[in-house]
């Protein structure tokens, strides 16, 4: 099995010692990526293009989806590659790859020829688009926008059969670029930010500030751990909690309503410019955008900016929200969102939109500093590839697990859309429901309550988090599902 890369075209135009110090980190991301699949595979790299190698061919899926989320790819070809013998071989194999597509189809041929041949490219194209014509039952050939493209390479003695071509990220490679600080919320604006951010080859690490509860919590670092398996090319990063509780205390006691929320986002920011040291950012990531809400109107956003000399960068700054949440849609966190239980215990009545510094400084004078400095003093700090470990110890209560249903059980795969889509779950004799984790609470009522439902997510740690959460909540029809 054999995949060409092509570069994201903003790597091609850089200098030569750029476009190699990118396409050796491009190459290492995928490596480290792919390596999850399979230990040998092989990544080598050129100046124009990187190839993949493996013998594992019946991972075909898997390698394209996990290399179309890696940032710095343009787009990448799936080859069926074989020894140069004669134009006649050639058509003999595009026959095998695109023989039933062009039946009855309008097509064309695009050859590119590298080495020395007795023919042109344009040569090529003619015979084999002619004999294919005759071969097939093509309805004709057209060179523009023809209905099926056959494109060829041949290099050499070799033939790439180009028999997929595959959109990928764009962007730069992750850690070609400085690290960053993302304040992460875990609704649609932080977490289109931080895919953002990821897919600019910024190597991003995710803070949490938990203004109260750990449902909240939970749920961030299951987003930020999707976003990270999903697009974060396998590099490590950390995951920071800020225990934040006390702080909104001293804000709701000690700062006038219509200040609460412009002075809660500067204590963030104040609190995050200490944290981003630990981790080597050089820049802080936010998901705002012009007068979405009220803390977020431009002169608002210079009072909270200027609590902090640290550079903050806003990816939405000038986003629709509509487009967030299309873009949350496409990367699949729009789910996660949807069902976040986000806190909202610093919500002003008449929030103003005009904050003036000198009511904020009289604000922030009645505040504790002490209370602030003790919450960055108590931030916890973890890999990202640990967070939901770090959640699995939060319910370790008595759950049943099942790893052969023998009874009337009914599974329930509650992953998310897209793997459950991609990769169904098939028990044989055994029903399976397809519930994704952030609809269960409100679906589970329509359940039988005498039959047992086991929760089904792979590796046992989401559905693990939502059978003790509805065994907290006095359901006793729930347990696992581990094969």
């Amino acid at each position: 099995m054999k995949f060409i890369v092509k570069f994201f075209s903003e790597i091609t135009i850089k200098s030569r010692p750029v476009r190699k110090a990118f396409v050796k980190q491009l190459r290492h991301n995928i490596r480290l990526v792919l390596r999850k699949y399979d230990d040998d595979v092989k990544v080598t790299g050129n100046w124009d293009f990187i190839e993949i190698h493996s013998e594992r061919d019946e991972l075909r899926d898997e390698f394209i989806e996990a290399i179309s989320n890696i940032a710095g790819i343009a787009h990448f070809q799936y080859v069926r590659e074989f020894p140069f013998v004669s134009l006649d071989d050639i058509v003999d194999q595009a026959v095998v790859s695109y023989g039933e597509q062009i039946k009855g189809a309008v097509f064309a041929v695009r050859v590119k020829r590298v080495g020395q041949h007795n023919f042109s490219s344009v040569e090529a194209e003619r015979y084999v688009g002619g004999c294919l014509k005759a071969r097939c039952e093509a309805l004709a050939v057209r060179l523009k926008d023809p209905e099926v493209l056959v494109p060829i390479d041949i290099r050499d003695d070799r033939v790439w059969m180009i028999e997929q071509r595959i959109e990928g990220l764009g962007g730069y490679p992750i850690g070609s670029q400085d690290s960053v600080l993302s304040l992460m919320s875990g609704g649609y604006d932080s977490t289109v930010s931080s895919y953002l951010t990821m897919s600019r080859g910024l190597k991003t690490h995710f803070c949490f500030f938990n203004l109260g509860g750990d449902a909240h919590e939970i749920g961030v670092k299951q987003v930020s751990n999707y976003i990270w398996e999903k697009y974060g090319s396998a590099i490590n990063v950390k995951f920071i909690t800020v225990p934040f509780e006390e702080v909104v205390g001293e804000i709701l006691t000690k700062v006038d309503n219509a200040e609460m929320g412009v002075i809660l986002k500067r204590m963030m920011l104040r609190a995050a410019s200490q944290v981003m040291e630990g981790v080597g950012a050089k820049a802080l990531v936010t998901g705002e955008s012009v007068a979405q809400v009220s803390s977020q109107t431009l002169i608002n956003l210079k009072v909270i900016d200027q609590v902090t000399e640290e550079l903050v960068i806003r990816p939405l700054i000038t986003t629709n929200k509509q487009d967030i949440i299309d873009t949350a849609v496409k990367i699949g966190t729009a789910p996660f969102a949807a069902s976040m239980p986000e806190f909202c215990g610093v919500i002003s009545v008449k929030p103003t939109t005009r904050a003036k510094m000198h009511r904020v400084d009289k604000q922030e004078a009645n505040f504790d500093f002490a209370v602030l400095d003790k919450a960055v003093a108590e931030a916890k700090v973890m890999s990202i590839q640990n967070v939901m470990d770090d959640v699995e110890k939060q319910y370790q209560g008595e759950v049943p697990v099942v790893r052969m249903p023998v009874g009337e059980e009914i599974i329930i795969d509650i992953r998310h859309p897209d793997e459950a889509a991609n990769r169904p779950l098939k028990v044989s004799g055994r029903p399976v429901k397809v519930i994704p984790f952030f609809a269960l609470s409100s679906n589970w009522q329509d359940l039988d309550p005498n039959v047992p439902h086991l929760l089904y997510c792979g590796k046992g740690v989401m559905s693990r988090i939502h059978a003790s959460y509805l065994l907290g909540k006095g359901h006793t029809n729930v347990g696992i599902y581990l094969p």
